[in-house]
């Protein structure tokens, strides 16, 4: 397995080094990828753009290749977004020889949209072997790699197995919000209690199985103030001067200690992180702001939302001396979760935690089911311009995903 060092030593190769010679004179990286089927539904996959609300052209294709090769799909509307498709949809399969048909005992699942900007596929051969040959482009790593590598694992899986209970969920917004997965989580497919006794997540983790990630907390922090001209300040209240002593105390609450009014720390995700994504107040230089405006994003290492508001709260009434016109909009974000454990008990694996949110609370299962997070790629390049990934970790995800779904099957069967 190529670490995330490697990795991203490839890529930044790949970004200054022109294409270099074929690995042979008779295999070029297009044959190489032409060649395997997988390789090229990856790469057919990756040449469709599917920013996040404009999902159904990738889709409708990944429909279609599941139902050339016998699968039962169920394209469930989910509501569009304000600037995207109108009829766009989460993709849930299962053989349609399966004897469970749509009660698959097994899930396998991942998101088809992507972030912006869509960067066209590209192959870069620097390398000596078929396995270096890199792949770039949107989409490569998060989370079509999941997404190519769970389908052909099924495939091959049901070439050995054809009685084994599998099934395929492939949602729409995950990266914007979640709410594909949310919509599949409320509805009559994912009933109570759960059919599936595993659910195996595909984000890019570098080949590794995680054993849970950060929670997440966001909200917008907001101040009142009174717009005056600027020659004249104490005619007007400064929402600016209002919120500053708020931001600059909410951007440390990671690092104090908690008997300290901070927030919590656990010793398998590290410190809680905050990070204040976006500032926007005033109208001009010359006026006293009457508003102004911070959003902010919580990684919880330890500890429930609420437990999380409570401590900002506290927190921005001591640092603005109890200002009722500086707050936090909880209600405008009302969603959030604590920190996910997850399992690992499947040996072979390398251990590890991530800091980035999934699709992992959005879907709602019985106590005792089975929750994996794997796939192929590095996070530190799934949202970049330089995103990548090599032949080799698609080719061994595929491995990998079977080696879970080997360990699930013979869990129903010992049971």
């Amino acid at each position: 397995m190529k670490s995330s060092i490697a990795l991203l030593v490839a890529v930044g190769l790949a970004s200054a080094v022109p294409p270099q010679t074929p690995l042979s004179l008779s295999s070029t990286p297009s044959d190489i990828i032409d060649a395997s089927p997988f390789l090229s539904f990856h790469r057919d996959l990756v040449q469709i753009p599917s920013v996040s609300g404009n999902e159904t052209a990738v889709g409708s294709f990944v429909a279609d290749f599941l139902e050339s090769h016998n699968f039962t799909v169920i394209k469930q509307p989910v509501p569009p977004s304000s600037h995207g498709n109108t009829n766009r949809f989460n993709i849930f399969a299962y053989p349609s020889a399966s004897p469970s048909k749509d009660r698959p005992e097994i899930l396998l699942t991942s998101h088809i949209d992507t972030v912006p900007p869509f960067i066209p596929y590209s192959l870069h051969d620097d390398a000596d072997s078929n396995s270096e040959i890199l792949i770039a482009g949107r989409g490569t790593v998060d989370a079509k790699a999941s997404v190519a590598a769970q389908i052909f694992a099924i495939l091959d899986t049901l070439r050995a197995d054809p009685t084994a209970s599998l099934g395929l969920l492939f949602v729409v917004d995950e990266e914007v919000g979640g709410l594909g997965m949310r919509i599949f989580s409320e509805s009559p497919l994912n009933p109570s209690p759960s059919p599936f006794h595993t659910v195996i997540f595909g984000e890019p983790t570098e080949l590794a199985l995680v054993a849970g990630h950060k929670g997440m907390l966001e909200f917008p922090l907001i101040a009142r103030g009174k717009a005056a001209h600027s020659g004249y300040p104490w005619l007007g209240q400064s929402a600016i001067s209002a919120i500053l002593p708020a931001l600059s105390r909410v951007d440390v609450l990671g690092n104090i200690p908690p008997e300290e009014g901070g927030l919590p720390s656990s010793d398998k995700y590290g410190r809680t992180t905050v990070n204040i994504g976006r500032v926007d107040a005033g109208v001009a230089a010359n006026v006293v702001p009457a508003s102004a405006f911070a959003e902010v994003a919580i990684r919880l290492a330890s500890g429930t939302p609420d437990e999380a508001r409570d401590i900002i709260a506290r927190a921005v009434k001591s640092a603005t001396g109890d200002n009722e016109h500086v707050y936090c909009d909880f209600a405008a974000r009302s969603a959030g979760y604590p920190p996910q454990d997850l399992d690992t008990d499947v040996s072979g694996f390398e251990v590890i935690t991530v800091n980035y949110a999934t699709d992992v609370p959005n879907l709602k299962v019985s106590e005792g089911v089975k929750r994996y997070l794997y796939g192929p790629g590095s996070i530190h390049v799934a949202h970049g311009d330089n995103e990548a990934i090599t032949v080799g970790q698609l080719e061994e995800a595929i491995s990998g995903y079977k080696r879970l779904i080997e360990a699930a099957v013979q869990r129903t069967r010992v049971d």
